[in-house]
Order: C-alpha cells, then structure tokens, then sequence
C-alpha cells in the first residue's frame, strides 16, 4: 500500500519562509517512478480538479535544467497564470521547480527519490514565502490549509495510479 505522511511546518519562519514536506512510499521502481513525475504532462493528472490546472507550455516538455513551464489556474475562482522553472536536474535521485512568476514571493519545490523496500521514496518538499510579507503572512492558516489539501489530494491519487496494480 502506497502511504502520504505530509509535515507541515510549525514554529516561526526565518524570514518567513515556511517548509511543507510530503513523503510517499510507492511500491514501483526508482526508474518508473522518476520517469512518472519527470513527465510535466502528469502533474495535470496529480492536481486537485478544483484548481482547473493546465499546462499552457506546448507539449511534449523536455525536462532539464532552465526548462521553463508555465500553467494556468484557479485558487478559490480567481485565475492566475504560474511559471516555474527546473532549477536542477538529477534523474533519477531528484529535481526542483522554482517559481518564476506566480502567487507565491518564494517557491521551491524539490522533488527526491530514493530507494525503499518494495519501491521507491517520494520526497517533496516545498520552501514557500507569501507575498506582501510580513502582512501575508496573516493569509498563513488559509494557504497551509490549501496546500495539505493539494498534497493530500497528490497522495490519493499517486496511490491510485502507482500503486502497483494499475498503469501509470
């Protein structure tokens, strides 16, 4: 069985920058389950469809270091373009995607993999800082609510597609 835990941060941020971390046990190869996540076009497939996340950058995406995607959503009705770009590029141990333009004043998100009995560790871990800061940070309950709900969601849905018996 394919398990999420997701660590919130707690505390006071140094320079208001908070940390969320998701760790998945999925009973796949290293390989496949790198391969999976280096596709961009799966992250349409691994998002909440309340956000109406699309990929805007033509596809197919050839992931690198410097590739530059961009997306378009919608957080509770209003739209918002994103871009994010691969900021390293380690296959199959990890990457990051660091917001280029987007809601966030910081976002870093790595992506690690590693070996695990019976499959694979997935490890994200997103460094974040809200705009406007320090006045954003009175926004803090409602965006960590919205991320646990994002990466809870990833969870859900990761177990359903890797989890062994189906095809990713």
């Amino acid at each position: 069985m394919t398990e999420t835990l997701i660590e919130p941060d707690a505390g006071t941020p140094e320079g208001g920058i908070h940390v969320l971390r998701a760790v998945t046990s999925i009973p796949r190869g290293l390989d496949e389950v790198f391969a999976f996540f280096a596709a961009a076009e799966n992250l349409e497939r691994i998002t909440p469809p309340s956000l109406r996340f699309r990929i805007v950058t033509p596809q197919p995406i050839e992931m690198a270091a410097g590739t530059l995607i961009d997306y378009r959503l919608s957080l509770n009705g209003l739209p918002f373009r994103w871009r994010t770009e691969i900021t390293e590029w380690d296959p199959p141990v990890s990457f990051t995607d660091t917001q280029v333009r987007g809601p966030y004043h910081t976002w870093i998100h790595r992506h690690s993999f590693t070996r695990d009995e019976g499959g694979t560790l997935m490890t994200d871990e997103v460094r974040y800082r809200l705009p406007l800061w320090p006045l954003g940070e009175l926004a803090l309950p409602l965006v960590r609510r919205q991320l646990l709900g994002i990466f809870s969601h990833r969870g859900r849905v990761i177990r359903e597609l890797l989890d062994g018996s189906g095809e990713a």
